[in-house]
């Protein structure tokens, strides 16, 4: 199961996602909002890290103005590994390497259609694990220290 959410300069692209997510026929939920007004982005930025964060569905998919601030507070969430990607190589490396749980795009440095495409290589990319792990308990182990 995957959430997606965005703020008002996301929604095109959340939009868009979510069709591509009805198509290719996956459960997701969808956190809003629901229109273009002004939105505060936290605030669908952290429904979305909360859920990931305690499991309740298994990876995200958050899209602001640039992604910086959604990938700011996806990432205070524990457990969280949210990628802020821009081209077909990072959203692959995010998964293959980082097995980031949350994808993060820029809806205004982004068309719709790379946004999908970026979406649909970090859908397909699977973690390669390995090595990669090893790093990856590396973080959890410093969040774990600092009681994020």
């Amino acid at each position: 199961m995957l959430a997606v959410a965005s703020d008002h300069g996301g929604f095109e692209l959340k939009q868009a996602i979510v069709a591509l997510l009805e198509e290719r026929q996956l459960p997701f939920t969808d956190m809003g909002p629901t229109g273009t007004d002004s939105v505060d982005y936290p605030d669908f930025g952290a429904k979305v890290a909360d859920a990931v964060s305690k499991g309740e569905v298994d990876a995200g998919i958050l899209v602001c103005g640039t992604g910086i601030g959604m990938s700011i507070v996806a990432n205070k969430f524990q457990n969280v590994r949210a990628a802020l990607v821009h081209d077909r190589f990072t959203a692959q490396m995010s998964k293959e390497h980082n097995n980031a749980n949350i994808l993060v795009l820029g809806g205004r440095i982004l068309s719709v259609e790379e946004g999908i495409e970026l979406v649909k290589v970090w859908l397909d990319t699977p973690y390669e694990g390995g090595r990669h792990q090893l790093r990856l308990d590396k973080i959890h182990n410093y969040e774990q220290e600092q009681g994020s």
